[in-house]
């Protein structure tokens, strides 16, 4: 069993004793099939030829017996099949879910979803049938036809080496077809990918959709790629029907001509007609095996395929983890005397794969308590900046302290505790309100909830059909925009963090709701050290200082009326943000509602 498939070796291992009394029942089930036949010889040779009642009787139920004892074990074996099947497809599956969560933003952001979605379902199906079923017929019947072959030329020599014989061109037919349904089987599970994440893309930008009336060109793209997906499922289609047919074929040629010779070696004497009963009904216990070989091949192939797309993503290393001797931080809370918090990025130079530099040489201090305002023209690393700080990348040269301490030497779990984050594109997540706020820190309490959507100005969720028990729906789109952004926002506040990042999270609100949250995140950030991306000097007033990010570089750094007073640049990037092409407030032409839709359903 070639490369990837044999690796998934391991989640068989704690099935083996299953494995092996589903073995046994199936070699057990076969034995008692084999065992007919030569009972009906008996039974045509001696009861009958010799008109004995009573011996016809007694072979009778002895062939009864076996029929059923057949049975029962077919049954255990199916039995012990599916629950081991369902076990190790979960255990797979949970693997790989586990696996994306360690894998780095940067692999997130070159896969698509679909194709991660398509790995994690349909190809663990493939695997699922291959292991359970697959994986058993194929010993089984090869067990099979190796026994009957050579039992048929202990019967007659002959006729046995004439049934054995059949092998030769199915085994030719099996290597064109294993070649040729490779191919097929990964370019149809490629392209199922492909559409899985159109579907998934059409759907989360339905409304983008439907406001630029694209629906037409998106059914066109859904149709042209359903379409190649028809195709390449016909053609694999057509190739296991035409392989099928040969290996139908074949024993079926077989079975005529062993009639024919048969019958001459009866009229000879060197058959009995029992001899031949027993012959004819063993070679016909062939038919299923190499009939069905096309199919186990055909899974084989997929199955071959499925494990190596699931290890393409299992094989991925994760970027960003625990280094060796990595310690946790601890927190004693905002009201501790001792609270920490100093940030500082020494010669920090950060770059994309295949891509530029976007910060170089970064030096920047954040002291204890003190709120950090970044500002810069878009496309300047302002979101870069602040997304080293929790590792969701790391840094290409120099190094970024929490404490003194270089973040990558703090574990994760404690660094990711320990920093609070809230983003300019908030993600939430189809659950409800209240899950969805205490996704960072899942004991808080009612009034520590109360108190975070106090200073996020989102009281509005006590209004929701269920309150706190909403459900908002999948990326929270039943929600308007600013309601998804408070969420967010009391969310990070709610974690109770030592540091805050915080990237441009007030885009999205209104002017009377933005200076409200101001006001009141004000308080929050008086015991925080913070570190904010803004574009607008209402926002830039929540700052201690503030750092001008030009060309990757830091440009400038004092208080606001400092950098307003002395450097132009400053002042020509906040009228930039603030004034638009023909004098009007960008993002104030029209004002920001906060009335979400009634896609609303109880938790």
């Amino acid at each position: 069993m070639p490369g990837n498939l044999w690796r998934l070796r391991r989640y068989l291992r704690p099935y083996r004793w299953q494995l092996v009394w589903l073995l046994i029942a199936a070699f057990a089930a076969t034995g008692a099939s084999i065992a007919v036949p030569l009972v009906v010889q008996r039974a045509v040779d001696g009861p009958i030829a010799d008109r004995d009642p009573d011996g016809l009787l007694r072979l009778g139920g002895l062939a009864l017996l076996l029929g059923l004892a057949e049975a029962a074990l077919i049954f255990i074996r199916r039995w012990a099949q599916s629950s081991s099947a369902v076990g190790m497809e979960a255990t797979i599956r949970d693997e790989i879910y586990a696996h994306l969560q360690r894998l780095h933003i940067g692999f997130h952001d070159r896969w698509q979803s679909g194709q991660l979605l398509s790995r994690a379902t349909s190809d663990l199906s493939v695997l699922r049938r291959f292991l359970s079923f697959g994986l058993l017929f194929l010993v089984v019947n090869v067990t099979t036809y190796l026994a009957v072959v050579t039992l048929l030329i202990t019967l007659h020599p002959g006729l046995g080496l004439l049934v054995a014989a059949g092998a030769v061109p199915l085994f030719l037919s099996s290597r064109r077809f294993t070649r040729a349904y490779l191919r097929a089987a990964r370019r149809l599970q490629d392209e199922q990918g492909d559409l899985a994440t159109l579907i998934e893309e059409s759907a989360q930008g339905i409304r983008t959709v439907k406001a630029f009336g694209r629906r037409p060109e998106m059914v066109r793209r859904f149709a042209a790629g359903s379409r190649t997906l028809h195709d390449t499922a016909t053609g694999k289609g057509r190739l296991l029907a035409r392989t099928s047919a040969q290996f139908d074929l074949i024993p079926n040629l077989t079975l005529a001509a062993v009639l024919v010779a048969g019958a001459a070696a009866v009229a000879h004497g060197s058959l009995t007609i029992g001899g031949l009963v027993a012959f004819v009904s063993l070679q016909l216990m062939l038919v299923w095996p190499i009939e069905s070989l096309a199919w186990i091949i055909a899974n084989a192939q997929e199955a071959m395929t499925a494990a190596d797309r699931i290890y393409e993503v299992l094989d991925t290393p994760p970027a960003i983890v625990d280094r060796p001797g990595a310690v946790a931080l601890t927190w004693a809370g905002p009201e501790a005397s001792t609270r920490g918090g100093a940030l500082h990025f020494a010669g920090v130079w950060f770059g994309y794969p295949q891509g530029p530099p976007v910060l170089r040489g970064i030096d920047l201090a954040v002291r204890p308590g003190e709120t950090l305002a970044v500002v810069g023209v878009t496309g300047c690393g302002k979101t870069s900046l602040l997304s080293l700080v929790p590792r969701l990348h790391d840094v290409t040269a120099g190094q970024v302290t929490l404490d003194g301490r270089d973040v990558r030497d703090v574990r994760l779990d404690s660094l990711r505790r320990r920093v609070g984050i809230a983003f300019e594109e908030p993600t939430l997540f189809s659950m409800s309100v209240r899950e969805n706020l205490t996704l960072g820190r899942a004991d808080a309490g009612e009034d520590e909830v109360r108190a975070a959507l106090a200073v996020a100005q989102a009281d509005f969720v006590y209004d929701l059909p269920w309150g706190l028990d909403t459900r908002i729906g999948e990326q929270g789109l039943s929600l308007s925009g600013g309601q998804r952004q408070r969420l967010a926002l009391a969310r990070a506040v709610l974690g109770r963090p030592g540091v805050l990042v915080l990237d441009d999270p007030l885009s999205a609100l209104d002017v009377h709701t933005e200076a409200l949250v101001e006001r009141a995140l004000a308080r929050v950030l008086r015991d925080t050290t913070a570190l904010l991306v803004v574009h607008r000097p209402s926002t830039v007033a929540l700052a201690d200082r503030v750092a001008l990010l030009a060309d990757g570089r830091i440009a400038a750094v004092g208080t606001h009326a400092e950098l307003l007073r002395d450097v132009p640049a400053y002042r020509s990037v906040l009228s930039a943000e603030e004034t638009g092409p023909v004098g009007t407030t960008t993002g104030r032409a029209a004002t920001v509602t906060d009335t979400g839709d009634l896609g609303l359903v109880r938790s």
